[in-house]
């Protein structure tokens, strides 16, 4: 039985938000719409409990979006008036458009107070004995892939390099001042380095001005300068998908392109990995894991609720095998549930039947979740 995170059975953090809370988000504000994220944040960590996992979270109920909502609140940040972000998804009826408020970077990044702080001690306070919480949050990557060049001020960050030191150093301190809360198992969510694997992205990013052959390069390192002074007994994961929004996706490949120094090089515990469907490609490039570095296999899939075969599950775990041992391997959904407020198109049932699945699985292949 694995005592410390990620555990054989876990899941990657956001949850479908039950119908009374998205309600209230249209009707409440401050303390009233507090109080009724508290009672849902209570009943989906009971949830989780009960399906038999040994982490939870707080299902992200209290942003809108899995990574917004964080970088919005990193001091020098802030949201372009009148400006969107667009980003293309795709589902087997078409395409639909994820747009938030485009950013800018008009300030020195800093980190003002640490960001979700009060979220993570109702977490830490509201899980039972014997259960880790678990925070995520947007890794450093994601403030450079949404925003580009474009949205820093030259004038104050003429040297890029400066640029890239204050977000690291902001990140550093977020981690400090988290763990200096108690929490011990931290997780960076990165589609950036998943998308870089798509040649259709890559060929964006080099229309914007940034050097795309070599960018999961930069993103690695800067993720390394933010974990160089993780708090000890701190687990850092990270999650790298293809994109999860109302259950389509934005990019394609597998992980190919950046797997060497990736696996290699990222200095975390543990990498959440989709793994559900042909896009994500193969197991081939596990063969760059190293020894002690945990695998977070993502083969159920969020974006619909039809339940796996547990003998085709099975299956792919011994797979993956033969590239890294199976000791290193873990079992998850591919994504969250629910990575924005709107959520994925699946019921909470089937939400649930899932994690119950990939627990019973991992009982059965590795003795215990």
């Amino acid at each position: 039985m694995r005592t410390s995170p990620p555990f054989r059975a876990d899941h990657v953090g956001s949850l479908l938000r039950p119908p009374e809370l998205l309600r209230a988000r249209q009707t409440l504000t401050g303390e009233a719409l507090r109080e009724v994220e508290d009672e849902a944040i209570r009943a989906v960590v009971r949830g989780q409990r009960e399906a038999g996992l040994q982490s939870a979270t707080d299902g992200e109920f209290r942003r809108a979006s899995w990574h917004m909502d964080f970088i919005y609140q990193l001091g020098g940040i802030g949201q372009a008036a009148d400006e969107q972000i667009t980003v293309r998804f795709h589902n087997e009826q078409g395409d639909i458009e994820f747009t938030p408020a485009a950013l800018r970077v008009h300030d020195r990044i800093r980190l003002n107070e640490p960001i979700f702080a009060d979220d993570f001690a109702f977490l830490r306070d509201t899980v039972e004995p014997g259960v880790t919480p678990k925070l995520t949050i947007p890794s450093p990557s994601m403030v450079h892939y949404r925003g580009g060049p474009a949205s820093i001020d030259p004038g104050v960050y003429p040297d890029v390099e400066e640029f890239w030191r204050d977000l690291s150093a902001a990140y550093a301190e977020q981690v400090r001042r988290i763990g200096a809360l108690g929490c011990t198992y931290l997780q960076f969510d990165d589609t950036s380095l998943a998308y870089l694997n798509d040649p259709a992205q890559r060929a964006e990013l080099s229309e914007r001005g940034d050097d795309a052959e070599h960018m999961h390069l930069r993103y690695i390192k800067q993720i390394n300068a933010a974990l160089a002074a993780k708090p000890a007994g701190m687990t850092i994961t990270t999650h790298m998908c293809r994109g999860n929004f109302r259950s389509s996706w934005a990019a394609a490949g597998g992980y190919d392109f950046v797997a060497e120094a990736l696996f290699g090089e990222l200095n975390v515990d543990g990498f959440f990995l989709e793994f559900d469907d042909e896009r994500s490609g193969g197991f081939e490039p596990l063969r760059y894991v190293p020894p002690g570095k945990m695998v977070v296999l993502g083969l159920v899939t969020t974006k619909r609720g039809e339940l796996e075969s547990k003998d085709t599950l099975k299956r792919r775990i011994d797979e993956a095998a033969k590239f890294v041992d199976l000791d290193q391997l873990c079992l998850s959904p591919q994504c969250g549930f629910s990575s924005t407020l709107e959520g994925n198109e699946l019921t909470a049932d089937e939400q649930f039947a899932k994690l119950r699945l990939i627990v019973e699985i991992a009982q059965e292949v590795w003795g215990s979740a």
